[in-house]
């Protein structure tokens, strides 16, 4: 599994002209399933996700997480996260979940993050032709994969 992380002022997900995800001041989670990834796995990078302290306090310092900082969370599925270019032009995708596989656990971690985080949850729609904007603070960027979690 690999998340890629984008600490946002707003952001905003749309599908064929329609709004379906925004946010303020929060997190932009780019979300990549790979084969054999578990709802296990999900439930450990949510957690670390969480307890990430990347927001700032009151003297400047990234001591909050998304809790303490009342942000909002936006997911979207991108199994592009999962890209092989080593040796090639064209990047490969045989490390990426089957998209059935894919979808439950991407599906997992958003209902999970609306059922227990006390924030805003939005999600872009799985396999969808999605146009995300988001208008990113710092610019601060953190990207997880199993190694980290």
């Amino acid at each position: 599994m690999k998340f890629l992380i984008q600490r946002v002022k707003e952001a905003a997900v749309d599908i064929e002209g329609r709004r379906v995800a925004e946010s303020g001041k929060g997190l932009l989670v780019f979300v990549g399933v790979e084969k054999d990834d578990t709802e296990a796995q999900a439930d450990r990078f949510f957690e670390k996700l969480l307890k990430l302290r990347i927001f700032e306090d009151e003297n400047g310092k990234t001591n909050l997480n998304i809790k303490d900082a009342g942000g909002d969370l936006i997911f979207v599925s991108q199994f592009t996260l999962l890209a092989d270019c080593k040796g090639q032009n064209r990047p490969g995708f045989t490390a990426a979940g089957s998209p059935e596989d894919a979808k439950r656990i991407f599906e997992y971690i958003v209902e999970r993050s609306k059922k227990e985080f006390s924030g805003k949850t939005g999600s872009g729609e799985f396999a969808a032709d999605m146009a995300v904007s988001l208008i990113n603070d710092g610019p601060f960027t953190i990207y997880l994969d199993n190694t980290q979690v």
